[in-house]
């Protein structure tokens, strides 16, 4: 019998089953958070495995592993040789737990039932304008996190992974060379202001963050060298900030949040720094067209989850103004994310 062929790309394809993909998808992104929960990309780090040897280390029933190993395979993710063994493509490799650009925690937060669950529900959003997360939990989706460490933790790694694919494009990005004391607002571990902080050695830093994010924060900041040129400030961004910085700085905390609470974080940093500061937004800007973009995806999930959007340029402008700032210039990095600069009228 001869083999079918089997298009390799969407430009075979009808639409049908160019569809199809796309409505079948959730089989890919669940088996990656799978192999990533069980850390099988660590496992391949020095050679490739048998299933039964991934098995046995992951307490795992072999044909079952085999299975989603084999559909992984078929799209890049692993690559199985003449003798049934596993071994890592470079797409596999973001998986592992030690590597700069890890996408691991990213994978497993969003294969976890509490990030999973409200995806289901997002026609509620639709109909409703309000958040799936709290249709189905009953609270606000940083008030579960605050109430669920294990979900908080599982989060901020996700939150580093992205910070970690970031950095560097910002740094190559932005001059910060005029900033004396620069604010992370909602930095998160430290990740973005221990890069800044690294390629700019007489700059000094403040981290703002709650307390329990603080603690996780000094780990990664001594590591990175940059801990005596640190201030770790705990608080709320919507009650006040540290009023000593040139210049304030967030990354991804503006889209979490609608207009009116985004506008009071805005109006925070607005009061607390001098007159010739800069605020500078680390965000995703949706641009007009119908190319693919990354931001127009996330903003469903800010939809999902936290109730807040990814913004035009023209709402972008329009929120600041509302919080006393002028735009003055939107910076693209080679990431996703755009450096948004303003500064009080």
């Amino acid at each position: 019998m001869t083999k079918p062929e089997i298009p390799q790309n969407s430009n075979d394809m009808p639409p049908s089953m160019v569809i199809l993909q796309l409505i079948t998808s959730y089989r890919i992104s669940q088996s990656i958070y799978v192999v990533a929960k069980l850390g099988i990309a660590d496992l391949l780090k020095d050679s490739p495995k048998s299933t039964q040897e991934l098995a046995l280390a992951t307490g795992t029933h072999a044909p079952s592993l085999y299975r989603v190993l084999r559909a992984l395979a078929s799209v890049g993710m692993f690559a199985e040789d003449s003798q049934g063994r596993f071994g890592l493509t470079p797409l596999a490799v973001c998986l592992q737990s030690d590597i700069d650009d890890s996408m691991r925690a990213s994978a497993i937060v969003r294969g976890e039932d509490f990030y999973r669950k409200p995806w289901g529900h997002l026609l509620h959003s639709v109909k409703t304008g309000e958040t799936a997360f709290r249709h189905v939990y009953n609270l606000e989706f940083f008030d579960y996190l605050a109430q669920n460490p294990d979900a908080a933790e599982m989060f901020d790694g996700a939150m580093t992974n992205y910070s970690t694919t970031v950095v560097d494009a910002v740094i190559a990005a932005y001059d910060f060379s005029s900033i004396g004391k620069l604010v992370d607002v909602g930095g998160g571990q430290g990740s973005l202001l221990a890069g800044i902080l690294k390629a700019y050695p007489t700059m000094q830093g403040v981290l703002f963050e709650q307390a329990s994010a603080i603690e996780h924060a000094k780990p990664l900041l001594e590591a990175q060298g940059v801990i005596e040129r640190c201030q770790l400030v705990a608080g709320n961004f919507f009650a006040s900030l540290p009023t000593t910085g040139d210049a304030y700085i967030m990354k991804n905390i503006i889209h979490d949040w609608d207009d009116e609470r985004a506008v009071a974080i805005l109006k925070n940093c607005y009061r607390a720094m001098p007159e010739n500061g800069k605020l500078l937004l680390v965000e995703g800007v949706i641009f007009p067209g119908n190319e693919p973009s990354f931001s127009k995806l996330l903003d469903l999930e800010m939809l999902v989850l936290t109730g807040g959007r990814e913004r035009t340029q023209a709402q972008h402008r329009d929120l600041l103004q509302s919080a006393g700032f002028h735009l003055t210039k939107i910076v693209p990095t080679a990431s996703w994310q755009s450096i948004i600069e303003a500064v009080p009228v």
